[in-house]
């Protein structure tokens, strides 16, 4: 991915579907989907910093 924004994007995106997927088995979508984009922040946060991290050590 080009730049930080898609990568945040597809964080939450993953993040969106794990929390869809963990609302369902709890039977509460609601809080799952928050706690999905609360996954998702995270995961495009770490894509950012690895991708950062790389362009750092070249």
């Amino acid at each position: 991915m080009k730049n930080s924004n898609n990568m945040m994007g597809a964080g939450i995106a993953i993040g969106i579907g794990i929390g869809t997927a963990l609302g369902v088995a709890m039977n509460n979508i609601s809080i799952g989907i928050g706690m999905g984009v609360a996954i998702g922040v995270a995961i495009g946060t770490m894509m950012n910093k690895k991708k950062n991290k790389k362009k750092d050590d070249k």
